[in-house]
């Protein structure tokens, strides 16, 4: 069996009430079911830049090599996952080299989260503290763990989570893009189900909306995605629009499964024994 998936995807990225420009990147491809956000740093508009060249960047080298592996019929995990991290990858070295000949952009680095869907699967990459979320049947669940200083402190149990949206220290950010030739990318990929809704976002949005905030505004009418996006952006701006604001989602509109003939299936094993290309 396969699963074919039909996804619905919206995107709304907002400067927010306080900073005088944006930062934050986001890019899809609508055929390839890919999605990228980025949240930029970095003085003199570098931080626009960064966040730029990491969203082009991962998405055109997935393209390419979904490209030239688009005649299997079915990509594994650990081939895809590989792919996520060599997009960012990529794109880290692009971010550095561009620093490198262009000084007024040193110093420019950028988070990064990124979304690519296969099948009945969603493969996610990131590093630093863009998130990605599932609301599914109700509840919303966070599949991306920040790389932030205030992480460490949660997770060393110095402080709750509940107070986490208060501590001074919440964007200071462990890894991130543009900061060193040698990056660590965070990958998982996950089974998707029918009417699966998936956001991601920049800190822009999660620091202003608490998590119970979030499941109120997702469990509204999801049949227009473009304003359920703009909902959420315009409940950051409404709790103080502090950074700039970016949300994609994705929904999962209707997942078939296909059958697999004999013939395929032994196609299919003889291709993920050869070593990937």
């Amino acid at each position: 069996m396969t699963h074919h998936v039909a996804l619905q995807f919206a995107v709304k990225t907002d400067t927010g009430l306080v900073r005088a420009h944006n930062e934050d990147a986001v890019e899809i491809n609508v055929d390839y079911k890919i999605a990228v956000l980025a949240d930029g740093m970095g003085g003199y508009n570098a931080g626009e830049v960064a966040s730029g060249i990491a969203t082009s960047v991962c998405v055109a080298m997935l393209e390419q090599r979904l490209q030239q592996q688009k005649k299997r019929r079915r990509l594994t995990g650990k081939f895809l996952q590989g792919l996520m991290v060599e997009s960012v990858t990529l794109a880290n070295v692009q971010i550095l080299e561009v620093a490198r000949i262009q000084p007024q952009f040193s110093g420019m680095g950028t988070t990064l989260v990124a979304a690519l869907f296969h099948h009945d699967r969603i493969v996610l990459a990131h590093i630093g503290d863009s998130r990605a979320y599932r609301f599914r049947q109700g509840g919303l669940q966070q599949l991306t763990r920040d790389h932030s200083q205030l992480q460490e402190q949660i997770d060393a149990g110095l402080i709750s989570p509940e107070w986490a949206r208060f501590a001074p220290n919440k964007n200071l950010i462990t890894r991130a893009l543009g900061v060193a030739s040698q990056i660590d990318v965070e990958v998982n990929d996950y089974p998707t189900e029918n009417d699966d809704l998936y956001l991601l976002c920049s800190d822009g949005l999660s620091d202003m909306l608490s998590h119970e905030q979030m499941i109120a505004i997702l469990k509204s009418d999801h049949s227009d995605l473009d304003l359920l996006c703009g909902t959420l952006v315009e409940a950051a701006n409404n709790n103080g629009g502090r950074d700039n604001i970016s949300v994609v989602l994705a929904k999962v509109q209707s997942s078939r499964v296909v059958p697999i003939s004999l013939r395929e299936r032994l196609l299919a094993r003889l291709r993920s024994a050869l070593p990937s290309s």
